[in-house]
């Protein structure tokens, strides 16, 4: 039928798209402080994140590909209770990578927006 989507097909974009957001949030939340992965998670809820929706390997995943890149660093935590973690730490080029992230996120909000307005300004006429 044109104009439906087949089943499942949203699914693989819709990680895609979550992947993208989880870098800008885990940077600025590492701006904020060094954190082990599941506290991050847990903050993930202040950019409309779900932390029950999300595995917690896609974190880690996500925090050692930008360690690779050179965005963060990590080293053992020398917590005295239970198992040790690594905590995360954002670095200088990962400063400088969020905000170059910022700008394209300000860019597409605003391409975003007119794509709204001239919806909306024309959703009457439908």
């Amino acid at each position: 039928m044109p104009g439906r989507r087949a089943r499942g097909g949203g699914r693989g974009r819709r990680r895609q798209g979550l992947m993208g957001f989880l870098r800008p949030c885990l940077l600025f939340l590492l701006t904020q402080d060094d954190a082990h992965g599941y506290s991050l998670l847990d903050e993930l809820a202040e950019f409309g994140i779900d932390p029950e929706q999300v595995d917690p390997s896609l974190i880690y995943r996500t925090l050692r590909d930008m360690e690779d890149a050179g965005w963060v660093t990590s080293e053992w935590g020398e917590e005295s209770q239970g198992p040790q973690r690594r905590v995360y730490r954002i670095v200088p080029e990962g400063k400088s990578y969020l905000a170059d992230l910022m700008i394209g996120l300000r860019q597409r909000r605003d391409d975003i927006d007119h794509l709204l307005q001239a919806y909306e300004k024309e959703l009457p006429q439908m």
